[in-house]
């Protein structure tokens, strides 16, 4: 399964730039590269760099390192219900909420990266869990609809907007 080959119905127009921001890989190979990529840009960071703000308000990288973990374990919990037949309709999520609380300019770089690991591999244990059919389970995430699969690849999705954005405006 690549991102091409989902339907109109699995995701929302909100959540096609991030499907559109995945290249053509399947979804489990791509979240496997996409470790490897994460990791490994970030150890390239200047350490003075992991706390630049572009402008007042902005993110620091790590505050977008600790964003990209946050939002794939709320995505990945989803791809869970859903996989598993619950058809309760999720809520949406304030990403700004957490940022403050998730206190990610007192952490290391180390710290950071090795819970993207542990939470990217949690990831793919689960989306390797589901058979082919429950990939294409449908439910109900902030209002839209969206299937197991389309979950996967707005996971990998997301994180590759957020490595566009650090290129373009922080280094």
């Amino acid at each position: 399964m690549k991102p091409n080959e989902l339907k109109p119905n699995e995701y929302s127009s909100f959540n096609s730039t991030y499907i559109n921001a995945v290249e053509e890989v399947s979804l489990i190979e791509g979240l496997e590269k996409g470790l490897d990529q994460m990791v490994s840009f970030m150890e390239r960071i200047p350490f003075e760099k992991l706390g630049y703000r572009y402008a007042e308000r902005k993110w620091t990288i790590k505050d977008i390192i600790q964003h990209v973990i946050d939002a794939e374990r709320i995505f990945s919990y989803r791809a869970l219900r859903i996989g598993r037949g619950d058809k309760t309709p999720l809520a949406g999520f304030e990403e700004n909420d957490y940022v403050p609380n998730a206190m990610a300019n007192t952490k290391s770089l180390e710290t950071l990266l090795a819970e993207f690991q542990f939470v990217r591999n949690s990831t793919l244990c689960l989306f390797k869990s589901f058979s082919e059919e429950q990939l294409t389970y449908l439910g109900t995430a902030s209002n839209n609809s969206i299937s197991v699969r389309a979950i996967g690849f707005i996971i990998l999705g997301h994180q590759n907007h957020h490595l566009k954005i650090i290129k373009e405006r922080y280094l």
